[in-house]
């Protein structure tokens, strides 16, 4: 197993990159690192990416999310969406090209949603900075407008007047069935590895729109539509947890299964409803026993600490990064794991 560290554009740099190399990490997550460009990332980007985080001693893991724009109306199933899946076909070529193994995404159109703070002071240990969920306050949120996409991204810039409607669970399945059927077998040729995360927050519903992820169970049954290595899990561990189910068990489950291609290792308190993200060392899960479980597994690939709460210090992401990555760092000396 490895320490890795989760970089997004305006702080994918040089700075970040001494930064992550100090603190011991030796694999990064690029978080959508390049322009959206033309609908395609092309190969010459991403081995001058990879080769630029080489140059500092470190190791491309995975990429982790596509601009919305290039695959909006995958997700929307608006015309177009051959044409978008074909380009995702092509972005998965030029990775594996590139020696870039992984890709995570997250088949979602509400996205990231519905958090009532979001780093804001106060409401943690100490009075840190806490992003909190409580879905009574959500549930009955206006639908979603049209023009939009993934997390608020807007996907057209003059869109017709109106919402998205409702969207049932049914259909999200047709959706994401139609899109691993096309790209599942592009991804086994390529080498590169596909990594669904799950719904943050794992409700039913959000802005009249259902969401698939929400249970280990639909996990399941998103790998038997494409039974391949390459069709995997991006494991967020904290929204796991978040679903209210045995999260060492979730490990062990999917673990043994091999389809564990990275993980967000981060806790939570609570679970839907109403849940806080916490430190590393306060939540409900023994992230001690949860190390052990991926050990157990024969887990070999990257986590990343996410989702830290806001430190009161100059550079409050290095400091809640450099603390959770202090605190895994750890447990892998106690482990005897060599990273």
């Amino acid at each position: 197993m490895h320490i890795g560290l989760g970089l997004y554009p305006g702080i994918l740099n040089d700075d970040h990159l001494k930064f992550a190399r100090q603190i011991g990490v030796t694999h990064i997550v690029a978080w959508m690192p390049l322009p959206a460009g033309n609908g395609v990332w092309e190969f010459q980007d991403l081995l001058r990416l990879r080769c630029y985080i080489e140059s500092f001693g470190l190791k491309l893991a995975a990429l982790e999310n596509l601009p919305p724009t290039h695959w909006d109306k995958v997700l929307l199933s608006e015309p177009g969406r051959d044409r978008q899946i074909e380009n995702v076909q092509t972005t998965l070529r030029n990775m594996g090209k590139a020696g870039i193994g992984c890709l995570g995404y997250y088949f979602s159109i509400v996205g990231v949603w519905g958090h009532w703070r979001a780093g804001q002071s106060g409401g943690g240990r100490g009075g840190a900075g806490l992003t909190s969920f409580d879905y009574d306050l959500v549930k009955d949120a206006p639908l979603a407008p049209r023009g939009e996409a993934w997390c608020g991204y807007r996907v057209e810039d003059n869109p017709p007047p109106g919402t998205l409607g409702r969207i049932d669970i049914e259909t999200m399945w047709d959706r994401y069935r139609y899109f691993l059927e096309h790209v599942v077998p592009v991804a086994e040729e390529a080498g590169v590895r596909l990594a669904e995360h799950p719904d943050d927050p794992p409700v039913p519903e959000l802005r009249g729109i259902a969401r698939l992820f929400i249970s280990p169970e639909a996990f399941l049954k998103a790998t038997q539509i494409a039974p391949s290595f390459y069709n995997g899990i991006e494991f967020c561990q904290g929204t796991f947890a978040e679903m209210g189910i045995d999260v060492l068990e979730a490990i062990r489950t999917f673990g043994f299964q091999k389809k564990i291609c990275y993980v967000h290792f981060r806790n939570v308190k609570g679970a839907v409803p109403q849940f806080d993200e916490v430190f590393i060392d306060e939540g409900d899960v023994n992230m001690l026993e949860a190390m052990k479980a991926y050990r157990e597994v024969g887990f070999d690939g990257v986590l990343i600490p996410d989702h830290s709460p806001a430190l009161t210090a100059p550079g409050s992401w290095h400091a809640g990064m450099a603390y959770a990555v202090g605190y895994m760092r750890a447990v892998f000396q106690m482990l005897g794991i060599s990273g």
